[in-house]
């Protein structure tokens, strides 16, 4: 199947926004278990997905709504149920994933990343990618921190629904840009910025909302 079309986003949760605040961690150790077609519509819908049809904004702000972001998804062998390894393109206004190349690439993204074993662990690897153009030809070179910002925003946004999913995420920005080039058959503007790992956390994510309230006293008594 070269078109997978993603189930529809949803607008409602079981954790509140505070809740996912409070519990989200950089995680790196998975279970070997693959993540489901919802779960993975959720993860690309909160990070470029469209929230405002009518002028097709999306759920990350960007500089003059020139969304110069692309996000590609590397699945492997049984990472998605029902999704053929591969890597693959979101496309944002029609929220399907197209297939780009056949196969488990996992193992070539781990060289790429220079031996960071999460990324060959887990069953999914979320990589964004930005064209800069889009948004410099607006912004001229201040456009390339305009872009930084976005990128941020969208990791954030995967960190949250990946938290408020129960599933666990890393950012990694330490890998050679040449060849996350090569492995996604990126064209000579488009430039990586962030592999981002996903699977279900190997263990329990803890947060105590009293140690934070205690916490924030104690420091207070230090100040005098």
């Amino acid at each position: 199947m070269s078109i997978v079309y993603l189930p529809l986003p949803k607008v409602k949760g079981v954790l509140s926004l505070e809740e996912t605040l409070l519990l989200r961690r950089s995680i790196r150790e998975y279970k070997k278990k693959s993540l489901t077609l919802e779960q993975l519509s959720q993860l690309l819908w909160a990070t470029q997905g469209i929230s405002y049809p009518r002028w097709k904004f999306r759920t990350a702000p960007s500089a003059g709504a020139t969304y110069p972001l692309e996000v590609y998804v590397v699945v492997g062998e049984e990472g998605v149920e029902n999704v053929d390894p591969g890597i693959y393109h979101y496309n944002p206004h029609a929220h399907i994933i197209k297939l780009i190349k056949r196969g488990d690439y996992r193992q070539s993204l781990y060289n790429a990343c220079w031996g960071q074993i999460w990324v060959r662990e887990a069953p999914v690897n979320i990589v964004i990618t930005a064209i800069y153009e889009r948004t410099t030809r607006r912004y001229g070179e201040r456009g390339i921190r305009y872009v930084h910002f976005e990128v941020g925003h969208a990791c954030q946004n995967l960190y949250l629904q990946a938290t408020a999913l129960g599933l666990g995420v890393v950012a990694i920005g330490a890998f050679s840009d040449s060849e996350i080039r090569r492995i996604l058959d990126l064209d000579e503007d488009e430039y990586p910025q962030y592999v981002v790992p996903v699977g279900v956390p190997s263990r329990t994510i803890e947060a105590k909302p009293e140690e934070l309230i205690e916490y924030i006293k104690r420091y207070r008594e230090l100040m005098g």
